[in-house]
């Protein structure tokens, strides 16, 4: 059993982890390739002067100029990787491993034990969760082809793009995509908050996290990689539903004692945006455009997939 801890409240992360290879035996560019949308370039915007976790480097708001490119419009979905991994013959670093973490309220029912990670105990080690079987053994009737591919880490990630000839997008690209040409916003349609009661523009939790979810957007875990009302830019899902992988680690330089301790053990760690259905106001409130965190390049989650981006 691997052993785990938590590299923030949002998600856990292997610690000594064997090497793994992380070639495909196919570098054929994907033959069916799906909607890929313009995003113009400009002089885009990263940051926020509104920082809610000044802790992970959310601010300050600062300008940098962007080329064009292609953006996926969905994030990767289960059919596309499974054509992927049909064409290739990539293996997974879940089905590697043998395990993977699973949150504990998407277990089935009669689930047989699985340990919890300490740090964050409703997240569970599972034996044989993987992409096929997302939750473990018994739950392939769970991998959607719709829906987006989750247990999968940066590395498997790095591998589908140079499969499928695209690349996972930096911070500033990923963040001028989410903003959809509305500029200084907290959230891909403006600055209206989500909340418990009636407005759910996004697939995040309801409730009182990690006990309860009132499921009000719809969807108690993650929703099909096509719902939700696109952003300006035609992109679905851009905060939500799961974490999307960028192409950068995760880096906060700041002299603050306090900081440092926040983010001790994370070298090598890669940057993710976007949140996921776990995240709430009073948990982790991270599916904000700005928001950022940290994620192990070989763990991988329920709650984790990423999209790609193509240069023109």
């Amino acid at each position: 059993m691997d052993k785990a801890k938590t590299s923030s409240c949002c998600v856990p992360a292997r610690v000594g982890a064997a090497e793994l290879s992380k070639s495909t035996s196919s570098t054929d560019k994907e033959a069916n390739p799906p909607v890929r949308l313009k995003i113009p370039g400009c002089q885009g915007l990263i940051g926020t002067n509104r920082q809610e976790l000044p802790v992970d480097a959310e601010g300050p708001l600062r300008k940098t100029r962007i080329k064009p490119f292609l953006m996926d419009e969905t994030t990767v979905t289960n059919a596309r990787f499974a054509t992927f991994v049909e064409a290739s013959g990539y293996v997974t670093e879940a089905e590697k491993f043998g395990n993977s973490f699973v949150f504990q309220m998407l277990l089935p029912e009669d689930a047989p034990p699985s340990k919890a990670v300490a740090a964050a105990p409703w997240w569970r080690m599972v034996e044989g969760a993987n992409w096929r079987a997302p939750m473990g053994p018994g739950t392939e009737e769970a991998c959607l082809r719709d829906h987006p591919v989750v247990q999968v880490t940066w590395n498997d990630a790095q591998a589908f793009a140079k499969w499928a000839g695209g690349r996972l997008p930096t911070e500033a690209e990923w963040e001028h995509a989410a903003r959809g040409g509305l500029g200084d916003v907290r959230f891909p349609w403006g600055d209206q908050e989500p909340n418990d009661h009636d407005y759910f523009p996004c697939n995040i939790w309801q409730g009182d996290f990690p006990r309860t979810n009132l499921e009000l957007d719809g969807f108690f875990g993650a929703a099909p990689a096509k719902s939700f009302e696109p952003n300006g830019y035609g992109l679905y899902h851009m905060v939500g539903n799961v974490w999307q992988y960028t192409a950068q680690p995760f880096k906060v330089k700041s002299l603050k004692k306090s900081v440092k301790q926040a983010h001790a053990g994370k070298e090598g760690y890669k940057l993710a945006k976007g949140g996921s259905f776990l995240c709430h106001a009073s948990y982790c409130y991270r599916y904000r455009i700005a928001a950022r965190t940290g994620i192990s390049p070989d763990s991988s989650t329920s709650h984790q997939g990423f999209r790609l981006v193509y240069d023109q």
